[in-house]
């Protein structure tokens, strides 16, 4: 019974009276792989069947904490996302996540869009949204700084361009801790009452 509790029944008498049953659990082999789950391997996983639908899988987030955990994937696509679109995922990711069963451990499955201030996660990314606003964490100084906002420039190769305060810093993407869009939040106001 992989990922649940085995154990034995023992039988104790009692000094005067009928015997007891006790249930003792022990360890069960197998539960291995769910400490061997990981982000890529989900996302080699997912990201076809995701595909497959007409969608990006823009992101994955794999959160498993005690007790409850959460698998948070975000969709896109060119025409966005509706509500519709992350019930026909979640329908078909959940099927194949009882079938492949690759986390032993309880979660919840979330299917959303990456939203106006979405991470930056692949190369590709930083083509697609070449001249927007980002801010960056990054996993080391570059150019004395740890931190990034401006325009993304582009990316050539490994490397992105992003111009902040009058200054082109060229970064690694390996150096990026995250990404993020910064939505000006001015513009999408005024698409919405246009």
């Amino acid at each position: 019974m992989p990922g649940g509790i085995a154990g034995r029944m023992w039988p104790v008498e009692l000094a005067s009276g009928p015997l007891a049953h006790f249930f003792i659990p022990e360890t069960v082999a197998g539960n291995e792989r769910s400490m061997s789950v990981t982000r890529e391997k989900l996302i080699s996983l997912l990201e076809p069947e995701v595909e497959m639908l007409g969608y990006e899988l823009a992101e994955l987030e794999l959160n498993l904490g005690h007790g409850h955990g959460t698998l948070r994937l975000f969709i896109d696509s060119p025409e966005g996302i509706t509500l519709e679109d992350c019930e026909r995922v979640s329908h078909q990711v959940s099927g194949l996540l009882d079938v492949e069963d690759p986390i032993a451990a309880d979660y919840n499955l979330e299917v959303s869009s990456p939203g106006a201030d979405r991470k930056l996660v692949k190369p590709e990314h930083f083509d697609r949204f070449a001249g927007s606003m980002i801010k960056a964490r990054l996993r080391r100084l570059v150019d004395g700084r740890r931190r990034i906002r401006g325009q993304l420039l582009g990316r050539e190769g490994s490397r992105i361009a992003v111009r902040s305060e009058d200054v082109t810093v060229s970064v690694d993407l390996g150096d990026i801790e995250t990404a993020r869009l910064v939505p000006d939040w001015n513009e999408f106001l005024r698409a919405g009452t246009a």
